[in-house]
């Protein structure tokens, strides 16, 4: 099992290997890609030293899989080489969300065909909520969603964590984004398109939709980057085609693989980023009737989106395919 890893030394890239790790992947010889910059660097896995490679040493190697989280530009032009070579390519990036197969392996992971040689993982915030809303989605029919985000700056990448350490400390240095991060919230993740929406809020639509295989189910989304340095939370309005009881939710959640039922507010127990960090689960709270509007639920969900959100998705996608024999 050669496995190529994309971006090896960026903050995904880097908790990919951590993940290969703890989930014992059957890896026989790991082949590490990163920038330029880093050609010829040593990088630890299982006690041994691996040097990073460039992309066309990695291609000669020709992996049984490659998992790339080096952006969609790379992703675009790399990965149907690897496919040429006999590889499986699970990408982290936006390139192949709507295009090819979008797979959150507890959702729809039984989906998955000898055909798909590139397979996408879904955007962080997506995967947190499909998660949460496929269970009730499948007992009550979700019709709308409404979400805002609550996103930390590590979706960004190192760049933006810089920025956060920088402005911590006084210091006027680079910028990943165009106001200052401390101390402040920013209604703005990726860029804007032409409805108004940022592209991130566009992605939580599009990609629940094609998740969830209904077109019927709306979502409208704000998405929002704050101070923290790992964690997204969402604020979701969810609102039904049948009736339901709270007591049915939570039963549901406490049920659903992958997820954690955290909703005791009268103990301060609630999701939190700082508790959910490094964690694989999607952890649900603050659950409540919307009293405004029939059929309606309010909810509260974190995940941390360097696990979950990427790193452990895609690792999740390799041992589907395993598991199903298509590599």
């Amino acid at each position: 099992m050669k496995v190529a890893v994309i971006g090896a030394t960026g903050l995904v890239g880097s908790v990919m290997l951590k993940v290969l790790e703890e989930r014992k992947f059957p890896v026989t010889d790991l082949i590490l890609v990163a920038s330029e910059r880093s050609t010829g660097k040593k990088v630890r896995f299982l006690s041994k030293e691996f040097t990073i490679l460039s992309m066309e040493e990695a291609l000669s190697k020709k992996p049984t899989i490659a998992i790339f989280s080096a952006g969609a530009e790379i992703s675009l032009e790399w990965a149907p080489k690897f496919v040429e070579a006999g590889t499986t390519v699970v990408d982290n990036s936006s390139a192949w969300r709507l295009t090819h197969a979008l797979i959150v392996p507890e959702i729809n992971g039984d989906t998955l065909t000898a055909s798909d040689k590139i397979i996408a993982n879904p955007n962080c915030s997506t995967i947190q909520l499909v998660m949460a809303i496929k269970p009730l989605h499948d007992a009550f029919q979700v019709k709308r969603v409404i979400i805002s985000t609550y996103q930390s700056i590590t979706g960004t990448g190192m760049k933006a964590v810089q920025q956060l350490k920088n402005e911590i400390a006084g210091y006027d240095g680079e910028r990943a984004y165009p106001h200052p991060i401390y101390e402040n919230a920013l209604p703005h993740c990726d860029v804007f398109e032409q409805n108004g929406y940022t592209k991130e809020e566009m992605k939580l639509s599009r990609e629940t939709k094609k998740i969830l295989d209904d077109d019927s189910v709306l979502v409208s989304a704000t998405a929002v980057r704050v101070p923290v340095k790992g964690g997204h939370s969402e604020s979701v309005n969810i609102e039904f085609a049948k009736p339901f009881e709270l007591s049915q939710v939570r039963q549901l959640f406490r049920e659903t693989e992958g997820v954690v039922l955290e909703d005791n507010p009268a103990e301060n127990n609630y999701p939190m980023p700082i508790t959910a960090a490094d964690k694989d689960e999607v952890f649900v709270g603050r659950i409540r009737r919307d009293f405004t509007q029939e059929n309606t639920l309010n909810m509260w969900i974190v995940s941390d989106n360097l696990r979950k959100g990427a790193a452990t998705n895609a690792v999740q996608i390799a041992e589907k395919l395993i598991q199903k024999k298509l590599i």
